[in-house]
């Protein structure tokens, strides 16, 4: 079969939409589901596969910068939207749009590209490493006690409506304060604010509609947390559920207090987190970490278009010097071997024909850029090789974070 590429026309959005639908068993189902994208969706960064003039298969991304250690913004294309119907499965139509697509990131100038994958044993072939972990916990509040830092009573909570404008504003520029301080996280462009309030009914499974509660101090906002409670109750009593959307906080007494807010809800007996850092202040805020049911799973999977200019954007914790011998089969302009020099203040990578100090591939580094999971661990699963004795330790030392890196949302 031949397939055409090429990128999306606006009028086309319905059928893209259409093709969405389909590939993924009725998700963007309705309307208001198919405007929360619309918003977002850039059709020139959009790209659709034909097979005898009917779409098959879709990508699209955004243009988004990355927070990196060190605190720097870089460019990345945030895919999404990608999607091959069930009819083009296995021929080649998600191969011909990843390959497409990181043609087009590399002529951006993008030397990063990032995603949430549906399924997320798809894109390591494709070069995605997962870069971030996201933590989850059901808390049994009636058995797990909270102790929040002091200070708390000085905050004003204050329940909004999460859709009014203005909160949703205030909201966004404390989230865009935070940005900076974690890698993984998103410097949103305008629209991003509505997307984070989208509660369609048919997705609610039962709770309430989005609740917000603002902690503020002599009118500054502190933090905020979105969430919705599930009603439920069997012989003994109420046994209800809050479901938590988001909380962002300036600092610890912020967080404390917001979390007290929830723990403390009237007839609800659990608390359920459905994304948080795997370093989370509230992990060391309860009495009972085993009644927490915590688990983890894949975050951000990240893909490093150009080698060179994203190990230069991030800075590194201790010094470095090494020679990176990269393979990366499908992008080509990446193989070969790179010279890393860096440290605290900065870096540069250029490449270079001296002997190698490590091997690895590219989903290795777009695993470890973020500081998340080490080089070491994954030497330990084979998958880098160390060349220069004590060079494995040097350089993973280097790419470690000072916090985890968190994606707090999908996309």
């Amino acid at each position: 079969m031949t397939t055409g590429l090429r990128v999306l026309r606006r009028a086309e959005l319905d059928t893209f939409f259409e093709v969405l639908v389909a590939a993924f068993a009725g998700a963007l189902e309705t309307p208001e589901e198919q405007e929360k994208w619309r918003t977002v969706i850039d059709p020139d960064r959009s790209l659709a596969a034909w097979d005898d003039g009917a779409m098959v298969g879709t990508a699209g991304s955004y243009g988004f910068r990355v927070t990196v250690p060190g605190g720097a913004a870089v460019p990345a294309a945030g895919v999404t939207m990608v999607s091959v119907l069930p009819t083009h499965r296995r021929r080649g139509v998600l191969t011909s749009l990843m390959r497409r697509q990181l043609d087009d990131v590399r002529a951006w100038g993008e030397p990063l590209a990032v995603l949430t994958a549906s399924e997320p044993g798809i894109y390591g072939r494709f070069g995605y490493g997962v870069a971030t972990e996201q933590l989850s916990a059901r808390v049994d509040t009636s058995r797990v006690r909270l102790s929040p830092p002091p200070g708390g009573d000085a905050l004003r909570l204050r329940l909004v409506d999460p859709r009014d404008e203005g909160v949703r504003q205030r909201c966004a520029a404390l989230y865009a304060a935070r940005v900076p301080l974690r890698p993984g996280m998103l410097v949103r462009s305008p629209g991003w604010e509505r997307a984070d309030t989208h509660d369609p009914e048919r997705l609610r499974a039962g709770a309430s509609a989005l609740r917000c509660v603002l902690a503020e101090r002599d009118g500054e906002l502190r933090g905020y947390a979105r969430y919705a409670v599930r009603a439920d109750a069997d012989s003994t009593g109420p046994k209800g559920e809050v479901l938590v959307r988001a909380v962002e906080a300036c600092d610890p007494v912020a967080l404390g207090a917001l979390l007290g807010h929830l723990f403390d809800l009237d007839l609800t007996t659990w608390l359920t987190l459905g994304n948080r850092p795997v370093d989370d202040g509230w992990l060391h805020m309860v009495s009972d970490v085993r009644r927490c049911g915590i688990a983890l799973r894949d975050g951000l999977h990240l893909r490093l278009v150009d080698v060179g200019a994203a190990l230069a954007a991030r800075t590194y914790a201790a010094p470095v010097d090494a020679v990176l011998e990269v393979a990366d089969g499908f992008c080509p302009w990446n193989e070969g071997r790179w010279r890393l020099v860096g440290g605290p203040a900065g870096a540069t990578c250029v490449r270079t024909d001296d002997a190698p100090d490590l091997a690895l591939s590219v989903r290795e580094l777009g695993t470890a850029y973020l500081g998340g999971p080490t080089l070491l661990a994954l030497a330990a699963a084979g998958r880098v090789r160390e060349v220069r004795a004590g060079a494995l330790a040097e350089v993973s030392r280097a790419f470690r974070g000072d916090v985890a890196p968190w994606l707090p949302h999908s996309f």
